[in-house]
């Protein structure tokens, strides 16, 4: 969990902040829910954003 609010802060809130608590509420929860989990690629994952990654079948333990 630590990692995903030091990318969050990192890469995505404004240096200046939000204007307003809807703005900000609107902005971050495109980045958790659409953004982190879906396109931002993760090195641990091979580059596939962790949503894609639970999509693909478990090689290692012979589930398909």
């Amino acid at each position: 969990m630590e990692r995903v609010f030091r990318s969050l802060k990192s890469e995505w809130i404004p240096t200046t902040g939000y204007m307003t608590q809807n703005e900000a509420k609107r902005d971050i929860s495109f980045y958790l829910m659409d953004y982190y989990n879906w396109r931002r690629p993760h090195q641990y994952n091979n580059g596939m954003p962790p949503a894609k990654a639970e999509e693909q079948p478990n090689l290692l333990s012979g589930i398909s």
